[in-house]
């Protein structure tokens, strides 16, 4: 079990808790002094999510008038080809 922790935080739990507790000080204090608060790093960091996800669905949303767009004249044409080739065997 001993094994398996230390594998997972890589190295001694308990020394690697203190130094995220240290670095954690340290960059906190940074953080404040520097006037950002939790969350407003919180609420960017999800104000960036939101304008990767909207800007990948409106990319989506284009591609699929594209799509629609071609197909308005594809099908119509693929299925004339289908049935004069059926008609002709």
């Amino acid at each position: 079990m001993n094994d398996a922790l230390t594998r997972f935080f890589g190295g001694a739990p308990l020394a690697v808790l203190l130094r995220l507790l240290v670095v954690s000080l340290i960059v906190g204090a940074l953080l404040m002094w520097l006037d950002i608060h939790p969350r407003d790093v919180i609420r960017g960091f999800e104000n960036f999510i939101l304008r990767i996800w909207n800007m990948g669905f409106e990319a989506v949303r284009e591609l699929g008038q594209y799509v629609f767009a071609g197909a308005v004249i594809v099908v119509p044409v693929w299925l004339v080809m289908r049935l004069l080739s059926a008609r002709g065997r």
